[in-house]
């Protein structure tokens, strides 16, 4: 089966207390394709400007990632993004934004990528999550991630998307913020009570909760020594996430809680390297070698 992704490709310039990079390869998609390429094909949709590196887009076709989606603007600049970190490394600071030819993109799917199985519309405005939507016939799975500023500005049309799609990524202060609880159980299940069947609430080093019909389920994130970067986790965590349900190719608690897993041990090599310099190393064995520690962690006896 093939996952399809929508969403931002970038240049950043990250800053750390290990050190600094300037004008490398980021963005959702990206960090999320560079992911999911572990387990599945990934179709990209996204937009670059023609300062976007040839690089980086051999880069990417290395991977297998298929960059039928990908427009080039002629003339155009490619969005980009500084921030710096704190010294613990658990706040980061927006130093710039430049949105470019992200500002005004409109997804249009190329023809082939309109059957995609599962889906993901990573962060961007819902009206262009919706548009998105509307392209896609019959995908077995359609998950989903949001942010703050859409919360605040565009609540009714991020509701209408939660409506109609299997679930949605978010992380603890959105899910308290989209539902006004103070609790983040209560805040888990209002969510679903918004239309997805799951919702996966992340916790950044203290993992993520998983909310369901049947329940509520808790997962550690797997244990990183080194923290370099933590640009880009959460995209590459629903990139792995996504990526293992498409080629399980259903959806059911027990494959969602297994691709959480898999979500939290791909994270954790994003952290270890500037941007997506790790992530881009790593291949299958690395992952699987990695993630049987994680379950052989999380085994309790009596």
């Amino acid at each position: 089966m093939s996952l399809l992704v929508v969403g931002s490709v970038a240049r950043d310039t990250i800053r750390t207390p290990h050190g600094e990079i300037e004008d490398a390869l980021g963005g959702a998609a990206v960090y999320f394709s560079l992911a999911a390429c572990n387990f599945t094909e990934v179709r990209l949709v996204g937009v670059v400007g023609d300062d976007f590196g040839d690089g980086d887009i051999e880069l990417l076709r290395s991977r297998e990632i298929d960059l039928a989606g990908l427009q080039i603007v002629e003339g155009g600049r490619t969005f980009r993004w500084s921030g710096e970190y704190s010294e613990d490394m658990n706040s980061r600071e927006t130093l710039s934004v430049e949105l470019n030819v992200f500002e005004h993109f409109e997804p249009v799917l190329p023809p082939d990528y309109i059957s995609s199985s599962f889906v993901f519309l990573a962060n961007a405005s819902p009206a262009t999550q919706l548009s998105v939507l509307e392209q896609v016939e019959s995908p077995v799975c359609v998950m989903a991630d949001t942010m703050d500023l859409w919360i605040d500005i565009a609540r009714d049309e991020l509701v209408e998307l939660l409506g109609r799609i299997d679930g949605i990524s978010l992380n603890d202060a959105e899910a308290l913020q989209l539902t006004g609880c103070r609790n983040l159980i209560d805040a888990g299940q209002a969510i679903l009570d918004m239309g997805p069947a799951n919702v996966i609430v992340k916790k950044g080093e203290h993992g993520a909760v998983l909310f369901t019909a049947s329940g509520v389920v808790a997962l550690p994130a797997y244990p990183t020594g080194r923290v370099v970067d933590p640009t880009g986790a959460g995209d590459s965590f629903a990139g792995a996430l996504m990526g293992s349900l498409t080629r399980d190719g259903s959806v059911d608690e027990e494959r969602l809680k297994a691709a959480i897993a898999y979500g939290s041990v791909v994270a954790s090599f994003t952290c270890e390297g500037f941007g997506t310099v790790r992530l881009a190393e790593i291949g299958e064995d690395e992952i699987n070698d990695r993630f049987l520690k994680y379950c052989e962690s999380l085994q309790i006896s009596r």
